[in-house]
Protein backbone atom coordinates (compact mmCIF):
# COMPACT_ATOMS: atom_id res chain seq x y z
CA UNK A 1 0.00 0.00 0.00
CA UNK A 2 1.40 3.37 -0.94
CA UNK A 3 2.02 6.08 1.61
CA UNK A 4 -0.49 8.35 -0.07
CA UNK A 5 -3.17 5.64 0.05
CA UNK A 6 -2.44 4.98 3.73
CA UNK A 7 -2.70 8.70 4.36
CA UNK A 8 -6.02 8.90 2.50
CA UNK A 9 -7.50 5.96 4.42
CA UNK A 10 -6.27 7.39 7.68
CA UNK A 11 -7.88 10.74 6.91
CA UNK A 12 -11.11 9.03 5.86
CA UNK A 13 -11.18 7.03 9.07
CA UNK A 14 -10.63 10.15 11.12
CA UNK A 15 -13.46 11.92 9.31
CA UNK A 16 -15.83 9.01 9.90
CA UNK A 17 -14.86 8.93 13.57
CA UNK A 18 -15.47 12.65 13.86
CA UNK A 19 -18.95 12.31 12.36
CA UNK A 20 -19.76 9.38 14.64
CA UNK A 21 -18.56 11.24 17.71
CA UNK A 22 -20.50 14.31 16.64
CA UNK A 23 -23.70 12.31 16.34
CA UNK A 24 -23.10 10.69 19.70
CA UNK A 25 -22.56 14.10 21.30
CA UNK A 26 -25.69 15.46 19.65
CA UNK A 27 -27.70 12.49 20.93
CA UNK A 28 -26.34 13.08 24.44
CA UNK A 29 -27.53 16.69 24.54
CA UNK A 30 -31.06 17.65 25.52
CA UNK A 31 -33.19 19.02 22.73
CA UNK A 32 -34.92 21.99 24.35
CA UNK A 33 -38.39 22.51 22.97
CA UNK A 34 -40.66 25.32 24.09
CA UNK A 35 -44.28 26.39 23.83
CA UNK A 36 -45.66 29.87 24.20
CA UNK A 37 -47.96 29.72 27.26
CA UNK A 38 -51.12 29.94 25.14
CA UNK A 39 -53.11 28.09 27.79
CA UNK A 40 -52.78 28.29 31.55
CA UNK A 41 -49.53 26.60 32.61
CA UNK A 42 -50.40 24.10 35.34
CA UNK A 43 -48.91 20.76 36.41
CA UNK A 44 -51.84 19.15 34.58
CA UNK A 45 -51.27 21.04 31.33
CA UNK A 46 -47.56 20.18 31.40
CA UNK A 47 -48.26 16.51 32.13
CA UNK A 48 -50.74 16.43 29.25
CA UNK A 49 -47.87 17.15 26.85
CA UNK A 50 -45.89 14.06 27.92
CA UNK A 51 -47.09 11.85 25.00
CA UNK A 52 -45.73 14.52 22.67
CA UNK A 53 -42.38 14.54 24.45
CA UNK A 54 -42.27 10.73 24.46
CA UNK A 55 -42.89 10.61 20.71
CA UNK A 56 -40.10 13.07 19.95
CA UNK A 57 -37.64 11.29 22.24
CA UNK A 58 -38.37 7.93 20.64
CA UNK A 59 -38.21 9.35 17.12
CA UNK A 60 -35.11 11.52 17.62
CA UNK A 61 -33.33 9.09 19.95
CA UNK A 62 -32.32 11.84 22.33
CA UNK A 63 -33.68 13.44 25.48
CA UNK A 64 -36.25 16.17 24.93
CA UNK A 65 -36.64 18.85 27.57
CA UNK A 66 -39.99 20.64 27.57
CA UNK A 67 -39.82 24.32 28.54
CA UNK A 68 -42.79 26.67 28.85
CA UNK A 69 -41.59 30.25 29.49
CA UNK A 70 -43.57 32.65 31.65
CA UNK A 71 -45.03 34.64 28.74
CA UNK A 72 -44.95 35.03 24.97
CA UNK A 73 -42.11 37.56 24.93
CA UNK A 74 -39.97 35.31 27.11
CA UNK A 75 -40.38 32.51 24.57
CA UNK A 76 -39.04 34.76 21.82
CA UNK A 77 -36.06 35.74 23.96
CA UNK A 78 -35.38 32.12 24.95
CA UNK A 79 -35.03 31.09 21.31
CA UNK A 80 -32.92 34.16 20.63
CA UNK A 81 -30.46 33.57 23.47
CA UNK A 82 -30.16 29.84 22.81
CA UNK A 83 -32.11 28.63 25.85
CA UNK A 84 -34.49 26.93 23.41
CA UNK A 85 -33.64 24.99 20.27
CA UNK A 86 -37.14 24.80 18.82
CA UNK A 87 -40.30 26.65 19.82
CA UNK A 88 -43.99 26.71 19.02
CA UNK A 89 -44.95 30.30 18.25
CA UNK A 90 -48.06 32.13 17.20
CA UNK A 91 -47.59 34.13 14.01
CA UNK A 92 -46.80 37.38 15.84
CA UNK A 93 -44.23 35.86 18.18
CA UNK A 94 -42.67 34.00 15.25
CA UNK A 95 -42.40 37.25 13.29
CA UNK A 96 -40.64 38.88 16.26
CA UNK A 97 -38.28 35.92 16.68
CA UNK A 98 -37.53 35.95 12.96
CA UNK A 99 -36.94 39.70 12.78
CA UNK A 100 -34.76 39.88 15.91
CA UNK A 101 -32.98 36.54 15.90
CA UNK A 102 -33.36 34.92 12.49
CA UNK A 103 -35.68 32.12 13.64
CA UNK A 104 -36.22 29.47 10.94
CA UNK A 105 -39.79 28.23 10.27
CA UNK A 106 -40.11 24.44 10.18
CA UNK A 107 -43.70 23.21 10.20
CA UNK A 108 -47.24 24.28 10.95
CA UNK A 109 -50.37 22.32 11.78
CA UNK A 110 -52.93 21.71 9.06
CA UNK A 111 -55.22 23.91 11.15
CA UNK A 112 -52.81 26.84 11.14
CA UNK A 113 -53.26 27.49 7.44
CA UNK A 114 -56.94 28.36 7.89
CA UNK A 115 -57.17 29.85 11.35
CA UNK A 116 -59.68 32.12 13.11
CA UNK A 117 -60.04 34.16 16.27
CA UNK A 118 -63.32 33.84 18.13
CA UNK A 119 -65.10 36.67 19.93
CA UNK A 120 -67.06 35.35 22.90
CA UNK A 121 -69.50 36.84 25.38
CA UNK A 122 -71.96 35.95 28.10
CA UNK A 123 -74.03 39.08 27.53
CA UNK A 124 -77.20 38.35 25.52
CA UNK A 125 -77.31 41.96 24.31
CA UNK A 126 -73.98 41.67 22.49
CA UNK A 127 -74.38 40.43 18.90
CA UNK A 128 -71.86 42.43 16.84
CA UNK A 129 -68.48 44.05 17.39
CA UNK A 130 -70.14 47.47 17.42
CA UNK A 131 -72.06 46.35 20.52
CA UNK A 132 -68.75 46.21 22.40
CA UNK A 133 -68.37 49.98 22.59
CA UNK A 134 -68.03 50.99 26.23
CA UNK A 135 -67.73 47.38 27.41
CA UNK A 136 -65.04 45.51 29.31
CA UNK A 137 -62.98 43.23 27.09
CA UNK A 138 -60.22 40.65 27.49
CA UNK A 139 -57.41 40.09 25.02
CA UNK A 140 -54.95 37.26 25.67
CA UNK A 141 -51.23 38.03 25.74
CA UNK A 142 -50.17 41.32 24.15
CA UNK A 143 -48.02 39.27 21.74
CA UNK A 144 -50.77 36.80 20.83
CA UNK A 145 -51.89 36.62 17.21
CA UNK A 146 -55.35 35.12 17.74
CA UNK A 147 -55.76 36.73 21.15
CA UNK A 148 -54.69 40.29 20.28
CA UNK A 149 -53.34 41.07 16.79
CA UNK A 150 -56.26 39.77 14.73
CA UNK A 151 -58.97 40.78 17.23
CA UNK A 152 -57.57 44.33 17.29
CA UNK A 153 -57.60 44.41 13.50
CA UNK A 154 -61.22 43.21 13.42
CA UNK A 155 -62.32 45.73 16.04
CA UNK A 156 -60.70 48.64 14.21
CA UNK A 157 -62.33 47.53 10.95
CA UNK A 158 -65.70 47.58 12.76
CA UNK A 159 -65.10 51.14 13.96
CA UNK A 160 -64.11 50.23 17.52
CA UNK A 161 -60.89 51.74 18.86
CA UNK A 162 -59.55 49.20 21.39
CA UNK A 163 -57.75 51.93 23.34
CA UNK A 164 -60.61 54.43 23.49
CA UNK A 165 -63.85 52.50 23.09
CA UNK A 166 -63.15 49.52 25.35
CA UNK A 167 -62.06 48.96 28.91
CA UNK A 168 -59.58 46.35 27.81
CA UNK A 169 -57.19 44.12 29.70
CA UNK A 170 -54.68 41.43 28.81
CA UNK A 171 -55.49 38.14 30.50
CA UNK A 172 -52.15 36.49 29.67
CA UNK A 173 -53.47 33.48 27.76
CA UNK A 174 -56.52 32.05 26.00
CA UNK A 175 -57.69 29.99 28.97
CA UNK A 176 -57.77 33.05 31.21
CA UNK A 177 -59.73 34.98 28.59
CA UNK A 178 -62.39 32.27 28.32
CA UNK A 179 -62.72 31.99 32.09
CA UNK A 180 -62.93 35.78 32.49
CA UNK A 181 -65.82 35.90 30.03
CA UNK A 182 -67.63 32.82 31.37
CA UNK A 183 -67.41 34.10 34.95
CA UNK A 184 -68.64 37.58 34.05
CA UNK A 185 -65.39 39.36 34.90
CA UNK A 186 -65.51 40.97 31.45
CA UNK A 187 -68.32 41.43 28.96
CA UNK A 188 -66.44 39.83 26.08
CA UNK A 189 -63.08 38.59 24.87
CA UNK A 190 -61.23 37.06 21.93
CA UNK A 191 -59.21 33.87 21.70
CA UNK A 192 -57.79 31.00 19.65
CA UNK A 193 -60.55 28.86 18.11
CA UNK A 194 -58.82 25.53 18.88
CA UNK A 195 -58.33 26.44 22.54
CA UNK A 196 -61.97 27.49 22.82
CA UNK A 197 -63.19 24.16 21.42
CA UNK A 198 -60.95 22.21 23.76
CA UNK A 199 -62.11 24.18 26.80
CA UNK A 200 -65.72 23.45 25.85
CA UNK A 201 -64.99 19.76 25.17
CA UNK A 202 -63.18 19.46 28.51
CA UNK A 203 -66.10 21.25 30.23
CA UNK A 204 -63.73 23.90 31.55
CA UNK A 205 -66.21 26.51 30.36
CA UNK A 206 -69.93 26.49 29.63
CA UNK A 207 -70.50 27.66 26.03
CA UNK A 208 -73.80 29.20 27.13
CA UNK A 209 -71.82 31.58 29.35
CA UNK A 210 -69.12 32.20 26.74
CA UNK A 211 -70.85 31.94 23.38
CA UNK A 212 -69.22 32.78 20.07
CA UNK A 213 -70.83 35.84 18.50
CA UNK A 214 -68.24 36.77 15.86
CA UNK A 215 -65.64 34.71 14.00
CA UNK A 216 -62.69 36.59 12.50
CA UNK A 217 -61.49 36.43 8.92
CA UNK A 218 -59.19 33.54 8.05
CA UNK A 219 -55.45 33.95 8.67
CA UNK A 220 -52.30 31.86 9.08
CA UNK A 221 -51.22 31.42 12.67
CA UNK A 222 -48.93 29.10 14.61
CA UNK A 223 -45.57 27.72 13.48
CA UNK A 224 -42.77 25.61 14.90
CA UNK A 225 -39.44 27.39 14.42
CA UNK A 226 -35.78 26.67 15.17
CA UNK A 227 -33.05 28.98 16.41
CA UNK A 228 -30.98 30.20 13.48
CA UNK A 229 -27.80 28.32 14.42
CA UNK A 230 -29.38 24.93 15.15
CA UNK A 231 -27.44 22.33 13.18
CA UNK A 232 -28.93 21.13 9.89
CA UNK A 233 -29.12 17.49 10.97
CA UNK A 234 -31.28 18.35 13.97
CA UNK A 235 -33.46 20.72 11.95
CA UNK A 236 -34.06 17.97 9.39
CA UNK A 237 -34.73 15.30 12.03
CA UNK A 238 -37.20 17.47 13.94
CA UNK A 239 -38.99 18.52 10.76
CA UNK A 240 -39.35 14.91 9.62
CA UNK A 241 -40.61 13.86 13.05
CA UNK A 242 -43.41 16.41 12.78
CA UNK A 243 -44.30 15.62 9.18
CA UNK A 244 -44.37 11.86 9.83
CA UNK A 245 -46.54 12.09 12.94
CA UNK A 246 -49.83 10.23 12.44
CA UNK A 247 -50.82 9.05 15.93
CA UNK A 248 -54.10 10.85 16.75
CA UNK A 249 -53.45 10.67 20.50
CA UNK A 250 -50.14 12.47 20.14
CA UNK A 251 -51.55 14.94 17.62
CA UNK A 252 -54.37 15.75 20.04
CA UNK A 253 -51.80 17.03 22.55
CA UNK A 254 -51.13 19.97 20.24
CA UNK A 255 -54.68 20.15 18.88
CA UNK A 256 -53.61 19.03 15.41
CA UNK A 257 -54.69 16.64 12.68
CA UNK A 258 -51.29 16.72 11.02
CA UNK A 259 -48.36 18.91 10.00
CA UNK A 260 -47.11 20.49 6.78
CA UNK A 261 -43.91 22.36 5.96
CA UNK A 262 -43.93 26.10 6.69
CA UNK A 263 -42.18 29.00 5.01
CA UNK A 264 -41.68 32.60 6.02
CA UNK A 265 -43.58 34.18 3.12
CA UNK A 266 -46.82 32.60 4.31
CA UNK A 267 -46.73 35.01 7.26
CA UNK A 268 -46.43 38.17 5.16
CA UNK A 269 -50.08 39.16 5.65
CA UNK A 270 -49.70 38.88 9.43
CA UNK A 271 -46.45 40.83 9.16
CA UNK A 272 -48.23 43.70 7.39
CA UNK A 273 -50.97 43.85 10.04
CA UNK A 274 -48.47 43.71 12.90
CA UNK A 275 -46.47 46.60 11.46
CA UNK A 276 -49.61 48.63 10.82
CA UNK A 277 -50.73 48.20 14.43
CA UNK A 278 -47.27 48.94 15.81
CA UNK A 279 -46.76 45.44 17.17
CA UNK A 280 -43.70 44.63 15.05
Amino acid sequence: MTASRRSFLSAGGAAALTVALGRRAMAAEDLRIGFIPEVATTPESIAAKQPWVDYLQQRLKRNVKLIIPTNYAATVEALGNGSLDVANFGALTYLKAQARYGAKPLVQRNEDRHFHSLFITGDPKIATLKDLKGKTFAFGDVNSTSGHLIPAQELIAAGIDPDKDLTARFSGNHTNTAIAVASGQVAAGALDETVYRKLVDDKTIDPAKARVFVTSHEFIDYVWAARKDLDAATVDAVTRAFLDLKDPKVLAVVRATGFVAANDKEYDADRVVAKRLGLL
